[in-house]
């Protein structure tokens, strides 16, 4: 059998695919994160083992423990979901799980998501690119740090690129990047909007600038969308 890699969605249940309610209807084994929309594990049989590796604060599930579950239940000759939020590609370290199942010789396939990088903008009335004021969109993670590091973020270029910037767990150094990008060219009277829970019935929406965007008290899930799109409420 096969070990699915499916996109949950942002957080509104009924924006999975039709594709992964099929798979979730057939499955034997569903591995799930902490974020996803709970009522989705509601379409998977009675029968089907269900799987939480969510990595909760302070009760951490390494990434190399989770690869090894999907290896160990992919070769059972079950068929494995594996529900991850939103897109499994973008920040959801899909990835490295279908890099791990191919190794270890296990068939995988994934199935997209609807990433939350677009649809919780869209869902608080902000469209991440719009005619006249941004024809470019720029997802990245808001994990500060060395630059120059593989894989690191570099600030400076954002802040001197233009268009929109949508970062993805970023409250928590929501203040040094607020600096990093003023301090590379950007305004501080750029618009900002913060969207927490987005597309599901606890979402809220906090609109700011960049200068005051370290006050912004919001917990994650949010999202912080940067650029003269934030200001829109279509």
């Amino acid at each position: 059998m096969t070990v699915y890699l499916v996109g949950a969605g942002p957080g509104d249940p009924e924006l999975l695919t039709l594709r992964g309610a099929g798979l979730l209807g057939g499955a034997d084994v569903v591995i799930h994160d902490r974020l996803i929309a709970h009522e989705l594990l509601t379409l998977a049989p009675p029968r089907a083992e269900v799987i939480d590796v969510g990595k909760t604060p302070g009760l951490p599930r390494r990434q190399h423990e989770i690869n090894e579950l999907l290896v160990a239940h992919g070769k059972t000759g079950r068929q494995v979901v594996r529900l991850k939020g939103g897109d499994p590609f973008v920040f959801g370290r899909g990835g490295e799980e279908a890099l791990a199942l191919r190794a270890a010789g296990v068939e995988y396939q994934v199935v997209p998501g609807v990433s939350s990088a677009f649809a919780a903008p869209a869902a608080a009335g902000i469209p991440v690119t719009h005619r006249g004021m941004s024809t470019s969109v720029t997802v990245v993670t808001g994990h500060t740090g060395d630059p120059s590091a593989p894989g690191g973020v570099d600030w400076d270029a954002l802040g001197r690129a233009g268009g929109t910037l949508v970062v993805l767990m970023g409250m928590g150094e929501r203040a040094t990047i607020a600096t990093e990008l003023v301090g590379s060219g950007r305004l501080g009277t750029t618009p900002v909007a913060v969207v927490h829970w987005g597309t599901t019935d606890r979402q809220r929406v906090v609109r700011t600038t960049l200068d005051s965007l370290a006050n912004v008290d919001l917990p994650a899930p949010s999202i912080i969308v940067i650029g003269p799109v934030a200001a829109l409420d279509v």
